[in-house]
């Protein structure tokens, strides 16, 4: 099989937590078949300036809302883009679709089904995404990140493919790197989330934090937030910090952090565990079918973290920070426990399923 002559087509959009999976995967395909993006305006703003113009924009909608006017009006829109989808795959016509789960990937997948292309699907959460339950009878597999996935029906068990959490390259390439805890009696501590959790890690982590400078922790601080909360958030701290926007480059943190306080997305505790950086999660209470506190149950049951619910955090969030800077044998202790877990050949495994499901169709 000629690879290059092969055009394999991944359907994204919506939230980072969907985006991200999606644009390390299309940079490993990249390398070996014709690559074509499909996503929606929402997934758009978090795609890189140098790929944006080269991918198709269509627009979705959900019906899974409590208002039944809205619900209408998305049916109408996951309508409008399935029309839409049928006619882009007539035109690009590719070999494989490679659905990344949430509502804006549905109506093109559909509309490879009706179109007789082959269909693959992946869920990096640990409850099925209602998207990919719609798909699971039509598709030829769907990849997991884990096999403790609930929410899929026995008879649907065959098409279950355990890839793994897709990673970028650079952070499967940094697994097993040594690095020390404590240097020099000073705890590195990484708070990372998206824009749904500016607020709380931009107003209320930084007081709680600042209880456990005043008890005597010693802490270097690297957080992201927005831009406008910079200033702020540095009067709060008074000590040596350093605040980031979004960056392309989360290694460089990653390779400076003992510790890291960060959501429930299933692609960020991945990194953190393949890593092996001990971290609190505190999962978004506001995600759909509760699925960032079913994935931070998971890591947590690995001993991989603390699992720390939003409405806690005044109450906890210093204790446990606390104990952890006196204790390090239990920041030790989970990083032993992360050495179980490792997702560095998750390109190997996918580059199988991919070439036996296009081997299938010839």
């Amino acid at each position: 099989m000629n690879k290059k002559t092969k055009t394999i087509l991944i359907a994204t959009g919506g939230t980072g937590g969907h985006i991200f999976p999606s644009l390390n995967l299309s940079k490993f395909l990249s390398n070996n078949y014709n690559l074509k993006i499909v996503s929606d305006r929402r997934g758009s703003k978090f795609l890189p300036k140098d790929i944006i113009t080269s991918v198709k924009i269509i627009d979705s909608g959900t019906i899974f809302k409590k208002n039944l006017l809205f619900a209408f009006f998305g049916g109408l829109k996951i309508i409008y883009a399935f029309i839409v989808s049928i006619y882009y795959l007539i035109f690009s016509r590719p070999n494989l679709i490679i659905g990344m789960g949430g509502y804006s990937s549905f109506p093109i997948c559909l509309a490879g089904y009706v179109l007789r292309i082959p269909i693959i699907i992946y869920e990096n959460n640990l409850i099925i995404g209602r998207a990919n339950k719609f798909l699971l009878p039509i598709v030829k597999r769907i990849m997991l990140s884990s096999d403790e996935i609930k929410g899929i029906i026995p008879k649907y068990k065959n098409k279950i493919f355990v890839s793994g959490y897709i990673l970028k390259e650079n952070i499967l390439n940094s697994i097993n790197s040594k690095k020390q805890l404590f240097s020099k009696n000073e705890l590195s501590l990484l708070i990372i989330g998206g824009s749904q959790s500016a607020k709380i890690f931009g107003e209320i982590l930084p007081l709680e934090i600042t209880k456990c400078l005043k008890q005597g922790v010693k802490l270097k601080i690297y957080q992201q937030c927005l831009e406008n909360q910079i200033s702020e958030i540095k009067n709060i701290y008074k000590i040596q910090s350093e605040l980031f926007c979004f960056s392309e480059n989360m290694i460089e943190y990653y390779n400076k952090s003992d510790l890291a306080i960060t959501r429930s997305g299933a692609s960020s505790l991945a990194e953190l565990t393949n890593l092996r950086i001990p971290f609190i999660t505190i999962p978004l209470p506001s995600a759909a079918d509760n699925h960032q506190f079913i994935n931070a149950k998971y890591f947590q049951e690995k001993g991989y973290c603390f699992l720390l619910e939003e409405k806690f955090i005044s109450d906890r969030l210093n204790k446990i920070l606390v104990d952890l800077y006196k204790n390090e044998k239990k920041l030790l202790s989970i990083k032993e426990n992360m050495s179980k877990h490792s997702d560095k050949n998750i390109f190997i495994k996918i580059e199988k399923l991919i070439t036996r499901i296009l081997n299938e169709q010839n």
